[in-house]
């Protein structure tokens, strides 16, 4: 199956799920052809079944809960329940049981992309070698999560420099378009985690992301107390990984399981509702785009954290760590950087012929 019937048919399954919205369809598939990262980002459903031809023997290691679509932009901030600012990953929309083995080498395969679409500066090898010796160390001590008041200083710098002007955020919040149908489920999500229940709000409309892009997104926006709130409800359906798969244990939506099980400072504002993720949205709880990043940072141990906050995900199918210790001990010097690269020229083909 090539890309164009691959991408046809998973399109055609998630329309039966959800409401698609062909205009941000149309701008995902244009996005695209403009480059093999961005093609990497919008494609997980091909990396699911490009995954158990190309990297069988990994395929079949030690299973996890795991993220899915892990790449280097899954990451960003948030406050806890406490206000403290937290780093971690920011998307887990395609979590599934899978292979623990796949979260790492789509994050390496990832680094790899960016670093040829000048988004960070580092050697491919090199990259696959620090995200793994951050997932074992995540491993042995068990997990941390990432909190940001006081420690990793040079993380906070990295990420608070991403924070967006507030003026500026509300500015472009208030100019989304209005929105015009919107689901009773989608009101009542984002009406829940509204922080009065009465609260008069607005509804517009997001577009954002790459892997989602084409499902709904609705944003409340509102004045509370002197200020500006938002929420965000977007439409969710089960994993790629379930389109993908022939053995299945069942087509729940296991965005909840990951946030209970992890080693996670969680964000109190994120909620699965029905199949709507629904979420707070301000300037200081957000993705973290790597071309926004500050020009002076140290890569290697970005993706050092990002590899230690994969334990801890992983960390949360506690009968696996055992199996999958063991399974590292045994594996090749630079099995990731390899794997990654022969995941890489796979989707790079992909991109060359969708481009054509």
């Amino acid at each position: 199956m090539n890309i164009h019937k691959a991408t046809k048919r998973y399109e055609a399954w998630v329309g039966k799920r959800t409401t698609l919205v062909p205009a941000d369809l149309k701008s995902k598939h244009e996005r695209m052809a403009e480059s093999p990262f961005l093609f990497f980002r919008g494609t997980f459903y091909r990396w699911a079944q490009l995954w158990p031809r190309v990297c069988p023997e990994l395929a079949a290691a030690p299973e996890v809960l795991g993220v899915g679509d892990l790449h280097v932009e899954n990451f960003g901030t948030w406050r806890d329940v406490e206000g403290r600012l937290v780093w971690g990953m920011n998307d887990l929309d395609e979590v599934y049981w899978m292979s623990y083995a796949n979260d790492l080498v789509r994050l390496a395969a990832s680094a790899q992309l960016a670093a040829e679409a000048a988004h960070l500066d580092l050697i491919a090898k090199d990259a696959a070698e620090a995200i793994l010796e951050g997932y074992r160390e995540g491993l042995e001590a068990g997990g941390r999560a990432f909190v940001l008041d006081g420690r990793h200083p040079w993380l906070r710098e990295v990420a608070v420099s991403e924070l967006r002007e507030p003026v500026r955020y509300w500015k472009k919040m208030e100019a989304l378009p209005r929105a015009r149908e919107v689901p009773e489920s989608a009101r009542e999500a984002l009406e829940a985690l509204l922080p009065e229940r009465s609260l008069q709000y607005n509804l517009r409309t997001r577009v954002a992301g790459m892997g989602s892009l084409g499902h709904q997104r609705f944003v409340a926006l509102a004045e509370w107390r002197g200020g500006r709130v938002a929420r965000e409800a977007k439409a969710l359906v089960p994993s790629a990984w379930v389109w993908a798969s022939d053995q299945l244990r069942s087509q729940e939506i296991l965005y909840n399981s990951m946030l209970s099980r992890a080693v996670r400072c969680p964000d109190p504002f994120v909620h699965l509702r029905g199949h709507w993720v629904v979420r707070r949205l301000a300037p200081d709880c957000s993705r973290i785009e790597l071309a926004t990043l500050p020009k002076e940072r140290h890569d290697l141990h970005l993706l050092h954290s990002m590899g230690f906050e994969t334990a801890n995900a992983h960390l949360g199918s506690e009968n696996a760590i055992r199996k999958i210790k063991k399974d590292l001990d045994e594996r090749p010097g630079n099995w990731l950087g390899k794997a990654a690269a022969r995941m890489a020229d796979a989707l790079r083909d992909d991109w060359k012929e969708w481009k054509g």
